[in-house]
């Protein structure tokens, strides 16, 4: 049964506040995809940390929930405050 993380970075760059949220089949690789200038357009240049991360057992849930989750403002600046 394959697992799909939906997650949310946080920027650990000093005097950046900026936040990153997708879904991948491997967590592991795709922080350092995006730690290694290689991942999403908007996340190059920036060195990023995992604040949230939530796991499915079905592809359309997850991006279902990501989705939901990067339209939710509030729920993102929840989740950035508590980290």
């Amino acid at each position: 049964m394959k697992v799909f993380y939906v997650y949310m970075l946080k920027c650990i760059n000093k005097n950046v506040s900026r936040s990153y949220v997708g879904y991948t089949n491997n967590l592991n690789f795709r922080l350092e995809k995006h730690n290694s200038g290689k991942g999403a357009k908007s996340t190059r240049g920036y060195q990023w940390k995992i604040i949230y991360k939530k796991k499915f057992y079905d592809k359309r849930l997850a991006m279902s929930f990501e989705y939901k989750l990067k339209k939710d403002k509030k729920k993102r600046k929840y989740l950035i405050d508590l980290n």
